[in-house]
């Protein structure tokens, strides 16, 4: 397995932290990467999306979704309720798990439902007015003092 150094690139740039980190989290070598429990991320609008989780077993009382640092957190902790069940197969993993979601800039999560067994987390990106593209005016003023110039008589 390959291993990059990304040192470098942080001492040669200023302001693109967030790319380096970016390229760190894609390139770790964490082999054990943990895949439970599975989840889809889909599209549903050009800047709308959807991050549904399996969380069969878990009650809502057992979730917790958070923000924080641009990062959607999901953890989720079974309360051992019943310890006199004894299972033949148990199948259903309610192990407590953390997954972490890196989001993009101004990309807001906009509601949670848990149903049938899936957690469906929206997301949107709300982008300020201030940062949105504007259309600038075009004043033909400035043409007409050019041609005032121009015709002005030479005596």
């Amino acid at each position: 397995m390959r291993s990059f150094d990304l040192t470098p690139l942080y001492r040669a740039t200023v302001g693109f932290d967030q790319v380096a980190d970016l390229m760190d989290r894609a390139l770790a070598s964490d082999v054990g990467q943990n895949t439970y429990p599975p989840y889809n991320i889909e599209k549903t609008d050009d800047d709308a999306w959807r991050i549904s989780i399996a969380v069969a077993g878990f009650g809502d009382d057992d979730l917790a979704i958070e923000v924080k640092d641009r990062a959607l957190h999901v953890t989720a902790r079974k309360a051992e309720d019943d310890q006199e069940r004894k299972f033949l197969h148990r199948g259903i993993a309610t192990r407590a798990f953390e997954r972490r979601f890196h989001l993009a800039d101004h990309v807001q999560v906009t509601g949670a439902s848990h149903e049938n067994g899936m957690l469906h987390i929206d997301l949107v990106r709300e982008v300020p007015e201030a940062l949105k593209p504007r259309r600038i005016a075009i004043n033909s003023n400035g043409a007409r003092q050019a041609n005032l110039v121009e015709a002005k008589s030479v005596n």
